[in-house]
């Protein structure tokens, strides 16, 4: 297992820095944000981003994420440049020997939360999800500043691929899918970069968008639709964690026995389920949720898991203030109650 750490680049409140005296973690996962959606990965400021990671004393070793065009998502006509773009980004990744993509096939909308900043008991805040705010939403002055997503759109735009969506069922979305990954699972693999897509978060169609990476049998679809090492998913404890039907650690073993080796990443943290399609993000350790961490982490070594962990969203705890989610302090106990977790594993098999 690889420890490794988000960091969204310069605009990062935490610094490389600040990352490295965390314990165990040798490895980043970032990407080029400011990229437009669609547009080609330049390998030379992939290669600046790289140096820079470098230049701390860490290794860049993953890519989250490298967002998807909505013209591939809805099967529209102009895909096929996008998926171009797609590959010569993923040749690029491999040209400077960064090893996993992470990346989204949800709608219009990426990660979704109602309330970025929940109190908890303790006085931290967190992230929460809670559909019956999601109901009552008003897209029609477009995204604005909701979180999640790698576009902000306009209301115009915004309803326009609403309607585009009502011809796009989740089985057509699954066409759609299979299309993309015939032309560029081949081309990661020629480039030594093994794809991880994550599933959608949250697990259940949001604003009436379908959503097909949710569940256990959506996975072993998922990479059966072509049968390459390079195919492979990200195992998000949070996201599958958030649909109470969701055995993790069954899930895990039987993916494992249908197609070894295609857990490529996996993100780790807890959430406490908290009603009908409601949520709350929690500590890391499996006492404080409803994530039983300890077991999914077993059930990783026994397939033989090797791939990068990173601690996934964390609370706002101690004072501090950032990016919702993704401040320096709770994910960095995160990742130390992780490789805690995985030593232990680790010592009952004698390596």
């Amino acid at each position: 297992m690889d420890m490794t750490f988000r960091w969204f680049g310069r605009e990062d409140p935490i610094p490389l820095a600040h990352i490295r005296q965390i314990p165990g973690v040798a490895g980043v996962v970032s990407a080029l944000y400011h990229v437009p959606v669609g547009a080609a990965w330049r390998r030379e400021e992939l290669e600046h981003l790289k140096g820079e990671i470098d230049a701390a004393g860490l290794r860049f070793a993953v890519v989250e994420s490298i967002p998807v065009h909505e013209d591939i998502k809805l099967g529209r006509p102009g895909r096929d440049r996008f998926i171009a773009n797609f590959c010569e980004s993923l040749r690029a990744m491999g040209e400077l020997g960064i090893p996993v993509l992470c990346y989204n096939f949800m709608p219009v909308f990426d990660w979704l939360r109602t309330d970025l900043a929940m109190p908890l008991a303790d006085g931290s805040t967190t992230l929460s999800y809670d559909d019956r705010a999601i109901a009552k939403l008003n897209l029609t002055r477009g995204t604005g500043s909701l979180p999640g997503w790698a576009t902000a759109y306009g209301p115009d735009e915004l309803r326009a691929l609403l309607a585009a969506y009502r011809y796009v069922d989740a089985e057509r979305l699954w066409d759609n899918l299979a299309y993309f990954l015939e032309r560029v699972v081949p081309a990661a693999a020629e480039a030594g970069v093994r794809m991880a897509i994550h599933p959608d978060d949250p697990p259940w169609p949001v604003f009436g968008l379908p959503r097909i990476i949710c569940r256990g049998p959506d996975l072993e679809r998922l990479v059966a639709l072509v049968d390459s090492p390079a195919n492979g998913v990200t195992f998000c404890t949070g996201s599958l964690g958030a649909l109470p039907e969701n055995d993790l650690q069954a899930m895990v073993r039987r993916l494992a026995s249908v197609a070894k080796d295609r857990i490529h990443f996996a993100h780790c943290r807890n959430v406490r389920v908290t009603g009908e399609r409601r949520f709350e993000e929690t500590a890391h350790p499996s006492a404080c949720g409803g994530v039983d961490l300890s077991a999914v982490l077993r059930a990783l070594r026994d397939v033989g898991f090797t791939g990068p962990m990173r601690p996934d969203h964390g609370r706002m705890i101690w004072g501090e203030q950032g990016r919702p989610g993704y401040g320096l302090y709770d994910r960095a106990l995160g990742a130390t109650y992780l490789q805690g977790l995985w030593d232990g594993l680790m010592r009952e098999t004698g390596a």
